[in-house]
């Protein structure tokens, strides 16, 4: 597990909550924030974007670790994620889909700390492996 103060777990967290702001949810009612900490400290946030085609709409998870790719950062240790229906409060937290698990398992493998939050003070903790106790990436595909 990643070695956060419990202050950089919740301020992560935080980060999460500010970016499920702009979610873009016209059709699920479900918004969701992450913040992706990359191994040199720098937060790399995210939001869910959906769109009418349904193909294109993309997760909170995989817009925070593309924007980090796309600036050339590949090392992650963290990522807290939050969610809820639009003017509601969770009452459970928010796991990455599938396809988010897989992605960022391609470039953190199954040590990723995971913090799935409802608030700052209400979280859960666990690693990637957990969530795809079967995940690969380019180090073990033929």
């Amino acid at each position: 597990m990643a070695d956060l103060s419990q202050q950089e777990k919740q301020d992560l967290i935080r980060q999460a909550l500010a970016a499920r702001k702009f979610a873009i949810a016209p059709y699920s009612h479900f918004t969701v924030g992450a913040a992706l900490r990359a191994k040199n400290g720098k937060v790399y946030t995210g939001c869910n974007i959906e769109n009418a085609a349904f193909t294109p709409t993309t997760c909170a998870e995989r817009t925070a670790l593309f924007k980090a790719v796309s600036e050339g950062v590949t090392e992650f240790t963290d990522i807290a994620i939050v969610g809820a229906r639009i003017g509601e409060v969770n009452t459970l937290v928010t796991a990455p889909c599938g396809v988010c698990r897989q992605a960022l398992y391609e470039f953190t493998g199954p040590a990723l700390h995971v913090i799935l939050a409802k608030t700052p003070e209400d979280y859960q903790e666990m690693t990637l492996g957990e969530l795809l106790p079967l995940g690969f990436g380019p180090k073990n595909v033929l």
